[in-house]
């Protein structure tokens, strides 16, 4: 194929390519056969080692079966008794001699006495002059093994008639006791015999195994020592270099390899060009990549901050956070999710002309960049009404919602600082509600460390146990008699009582509130531990009914702490079952199931319908303390006998005149609660209040 070159700098560019590629595939090539040739040898030397290890495990193997044999004869009170007796050339002979005949593990045996004289030998089950057939060497072995006495075997190596032979000696002696005798020695010998070797060398897999009295060239060998730590003669086998075999079998496939190389660098060659020319295009596509949404096509983050460094001083930054998207995705799908996501980016590209920059910044999160000149609020209103209007997406009419937080671009200020500044305006118009917009004031900077602040008071103050619990009685409205409490969490600092309608939103927006309500929960159930008559009320959070380990958790207080689940009341608000209602049933049937009950808290007051107490299975409702002191008795009326009609008991708050009770009394309702019955009060004053009520009071 024909190059063509249409410039030098473009033909110095090809060929500075094609040297380098020719270069580098060059040094590949060396680098391969050296790879190749290295892991011949290595695979060779591998072999060598492993057979190498294998003999040395062989006659290591042989010796210490030997020294077992040795040892198993040798350490026996029968054969120590019988040494030195009348008898001893008898037993001698029937214990051993005739054994040698035909025992695998051994040929002979020999016993010296403790001067190193013999006392009988035999070699195949035949007697032998052992002292000249071995020499001295095995009267030194002997003498050595009677003067100290062990347990285990001295194992050499001697000539016997020109054969290697394995020689193992030990000193007769008692099991049981000690020797009170000078010690015989006995001596099992077994020669290296060629059948012996080939038994070895199927036993350790090691292929031609012989021995011989000297060293065979280009065969790998072991030497056997004999006594005097001199080699006797060598174990010696042919190597298998098994990475030359594997070698010469790939050989031609190598030959093959390299002439594919070859065409390969014609190849890349003629390749340079166009690669120099896609690689720039690439090059281009990886930087819009990485400044672009691939979803929207919008500047991406990275893209955002890129253009806010370029923008003028005074210029507007909007954030804009879509208000519901969640629940899209979660109704819909993430393709249905997506498909919105691309028409806000659209709708966001027709807000005004003059918008210099739009970007995706993640998830259901957008920004703007306008110029000083407009009017931050209009365009941030403008904003929340577009997206406010239904998308119709595939045959579905899908709406959420925005929240818009702004701030202008001051001189010589970091572009990271002002998305801080944008996102904490974004922040407050979503505290404040959906649908808002807020401009970023250095107050709002103040209320964040405030919080901040309050987050890590509170957070300490759960840790260090300041978290006090009151009780507020509930009542018999026919009896009076006090048949429930409800646990109610107070926050003490030394700078002054905090609301609980302000620690309790900072604990759910913190993540504190199951720490809290774990604390309030457990504290309470140990206080009224002693009144098993009494029913607990706790309020529960709708964060801790949609956590899907509250259920276990409260399991778990329970059965730790002994407490009967059916003394347990736990009042939820209706906000829970509008927005994440499955959830709220997991919850509610799981404990449900184990006897605790569920009270619908704040009713009349909300949306909650006849449907909702009868989907979730309410055990009691409260009626709101709003509609006893409201003065409009037809709706608190109505209210009680609506829940009479399903059958729920109803408990009403907030009682503080008896013509409230009376009321209420006549009404209905089963339990009265409210400062007329008791405010909230310690545990202490609770137990005053009870004891007088209680048997043992009575009886005392």
């Amino acid at each position: 194929m024909a190059v063509e070159i249409r410039s030098p700098r473009q033909a110095r560019q090809v060929v500075l390519a094609a040297i380098s590629v020719l270069a580098i595939l060059a040094a590949i090539a060396a680098l391969s056969a050296h790879v190749v040739v290295t892991m011949r040898d290595a695979a060779n030397g591998i072999d060598e080692k492993r057979s190498l290890d294998a003999v040395a495990s062989a006659v290591s193997s042989i010796k210490k079966r030997m020294a077992v044999t040795t040892r198993d004869n040798a350490i026996w009170d029968d054969a120590y008794t019988a040494m030195g007796s009348p008898d001893t050339q008898t037993w001698i002979h029937e214990n051993w001699g005739t054994t040698s005949e035909d025992y695998p593990l051994y040929d002979g045996v020999v016993v010296l006495d403790p001067d190193g004289r013999k006392v009988s030998a035999y070699v195949k089950g035949m007697t032998f002059d052992a002292l000249t057939a071995f020499g001295p060497n095995l009267v030194r072995q002997s003498l050595d093994a009677a003067k100290s006495p062990s347990t285990n075997a001295r194992v050499g190596f001697f000539l016997l008639s020109g054969q290697v032979t394995m020689v193992s000696t030990l000193a007769i002696q008692p099991y049981y006791g000690k020797a009170q005798t000078p010690f015989y020695t006995l001596t099992y010998f077994k020669g290296l015999t060629p059948d012996y070797i080939a038994g070895i060398a199927d036993d350790f897999q090691v292929k031609g195994l012989s021995i011989h009295k000297d060293r065979i060239p280009g065969q790998l060998d072991y030497p056997i020592i004999d006594t005097n730590g001199q080699p006797l003669a060598y174990l010696t086998w042919p190597k298998l270099d098994p990475g030359t075999a594997i070698y010469e079998r790939v050989f031609p496939q190598l030959i093959t390899l390299a002439v594919l190389f070859a065409i390969f660098v014609f190849l890349v060659i003629d390749h340079s060009r166009s690669e120099l020319r896609r690689e720039s295009a690439r090059a281009a596509e990886a930087t819009r990549d990485a400044t672009h949404d691939h979803l929207t096509g919008l500047l991406n983050r990275a893209g955002f901050i890129h253009a806010i460094s370029g923008a003028p001083a005074g210029s507007i930054v909007h954030l804009i956070d879509l208000d519901g998207f969640k629940a899209v995705n979660d109704a819909w799908g993430h393709a249905v999710g997506d498909k919105l996501i691309r028409m806000v980016g659209e709708t966001l590209e027709t807000v005004d002309d003059r918008v210099s920059a739009i970007a995706r910044m993640g998830g259901d999160e957008f920004a703007l960049i306008h110029p000083d000149d407009v009017d931050a609020n209009k365009v941030g209103a403008r904003i929340v009404h577009l997206l406010k209007q239904p998308f119709a997406i595939d045959g579905r009419t899908v709406e959420v919602g925005a929240s818009v937080g702004f701030t202008s671009l001051p001189a010589e200020t970091a572009p990271l600082e002002v998305v801080r500044r944008a996102d904490v305006a974004l922040y407050h118009a979503k505290e404040s509600g959906r649908g808002q917009t807020a401009a970023y004031s250095a107050e709002l900077d103040l209320e964040r460390e405030n919080l901040a602040l309050a987050e890590q008071r509170l957070k300490a103050a759960i840790a260090n146990d300041e978290i006090e619990v009151v009780f507020q009685p509930l009542t018999s409205a026919v009896s009076g008699a006090i048949l429930g409490v409800e646990a109610l969490a107070r926050w003490m600092p030394p700078t002054g009582p905090v609301s609980p309608d302000i620690f309790i939103p900072l604990a759910e927006r913190s993540g504190l509130i199951d720490q809290l309500s774990q604390k309030v929960f457990e504290t309470a159930m140990r206080a009224v531990a002693d009144w098993p008559h009494l029913d607990l009320s706790l309020n529960v959070s709708p964060l801790q009914l949609c956590n899907p380990n509250f259920a276990d958790e409260m399991k778990d207080l329970l059965s730790r702490l002994a407490f009967d689940p059916r003394r347990l009341i736990l009042e939820v608000t209706e906000g829970v079952f509008i927005s994440k209602p499955d959830r709220a049933r997991r919850s509610i049937t799981a404990l449900h199931a184990i006897g605790a009950r569920f009270a619908m808290d704040d009713f009349g007051t909300g949306h909650a319908s006849i449907g909702t107490l009868r989907q979730f299975g309410f055990d009691k409702v409260k009626i709101d303390r709003s509609l006893i002191s409201g003065g409009n008795d037809a709706i608190l009326k109505a209210t009680i006998q609506l829940a009479a009609a399903l059958d729920i008991p109803v408990t009403a708050e907030g009682i503080e005149t008896d013509a409230q009770a009376r009321f209420a009394r006549e009404a209905g309702c089963e339990l009265l609660q409210g400062y007329l019955i008791g405010k909230p009060m310690s545990l202490a004053r609770l137990r005053e209040r009870l004891e007088p009520a209680t048997p043992a009071a009575k009886r005392a």
